[in-house]
């Protein structure tokens, strides 16, 4: 995933290597503003139809994720595809994606 590279580079060039613990931490938090956004947009669920938020802070989830995914040496595309082809199979043995548990 060219992302992914990218995302690595500007850690490398700008002296941001963190462990892997600090990255889940770090991603949980963008998770939590864009969760706040949402909640905030829609009078914490009461408008679902005016539903928000900001593209800056989608990509600062993003790029929390791909950092993630490097700091664990996992490569983001492969995680991806892994992931397609479990709900593939999911949707066609139950027709949900969900794991049911």
């Amino acid at each position: 995933m060219d992302e992914q590279r990218t995302v690595a580079a500007f850690v490398e060039e700008h002296d941001l290597e963190a462990p892997p613990a600090y990255r889940v931490l770090d991603l949980t938090s963008e998770v939590g503003e864009l969760a706040k956004e949402v909640n905030e947009s829609t009078a914490y669920g009461a408008t679902r139809a005016d539903v928000d938020a900001a593209a800056d802070e989608l990509g600062d989830a993003l790029f929390a994720l791909l950092a993630l995914a490097d700091s664990l040496e996992i490569d983001a595309d492969d995680a991806l595809e892994e992931a397609l082809a479990k709900y593939r199979s999911r949707l066609e043995a139950t027709g949900d994606p969900g794991s049911g548990e």
